[in-house]
């Protein structure tokens, strides 16, 4: 997929100055609610986190879960995440659409600010492919970005399918058009509909997360 390889090539590059985004004078009150929100969700889980990053959520899941098995795209990335994360977090170098490396079932799984990044004709098969490695009546939690003026990169452009894109600029001097959209509440409960059940949106003002417990065996 073209995209994802464009994807990860601008956050191999952005790696080393990625965690800047968490230092935004005007999000520090949203992402200490979240941090304290985040935790409890995976104690004594099992858990699966997709497009881990720096591993800055991860840093937040591991001390309440039983076990973590945290994946990214990008070996940059990872080599940051196991800097700064304990030793029971394992981690893969793998696709978030195929998951080709996990090995076992999952009863948690975690998504931050990735679900915002994928073209709006596979977040159906993303999520379908998400539940094939979790257990009945699993938990999933995706976090991500709200589209707040001022605080937000401006949209650039808007595909025919209806993708957003954004204009990132890294400290090099080199310029990345990035796909971002930005769901709505009803597009996120459409997504899962038939996956899961008891789905919940909880907002920040300038975050989003949705949770939902996967099905029961039939």
């Amino acid at each position: 997929m073209a995209q994802e390889s464009e994807m990860q090539t601008y956050y191999s590059a952005r790696a080393a100055e990625y965690d800047r985004v968490y230092a935004k004078p005007e999000r520090q009150a949203d992402l200490r609610s979240i941090e304290q929100w985040l935790t409890p969700r995976f104690f004594r889980r099992r858990v699966l986190e997709v497009a881990c990053g720096t591993g800055y959520w991860t840093q937040f899941i591991a001390p309440a879960a039983t076990s973590v098995v945290a994946l990214d795209s990008s070996p940059e990335t990872v080599h940051i995440a196991r800097g700064r994360l304990p030793k029971q977090v394992t981690f893969l170098i793998d696709d978030a659409y195929t998951l080709s490396c996990v090995d076992g079932r999952f009863d948690a799984a975690f998504a931050g600010f990735w679900f915002s990044h994928i073209p709006l004709g596979h977040r159906r098969s993303f999520l379908e492919k998400l539940g094939s490695v979790l257990e009945p009546s699993a938990t999933v939690v995706l976090l991500d970005n709200r589209f707040v003026q001022g605080s937000s990169t401006p949209i650039s452009r808007t595909d025919a399918d209806g993708n957003a894109f954004q204009i990132r600029d890294l400290d090099d001097g080199s310029r990345y058009e990035v796909l971002k959209n930005f769901p709505s509440e009803p597009e996120l409960l459409a997504f899962i509909e038939g996956l899961g059940r008891t789905p919940r949106i909880t907002n920040w003002q300038h975050f989003w997360a949705l949770e939902y417990v996967t099905n029961p065996c039939s």
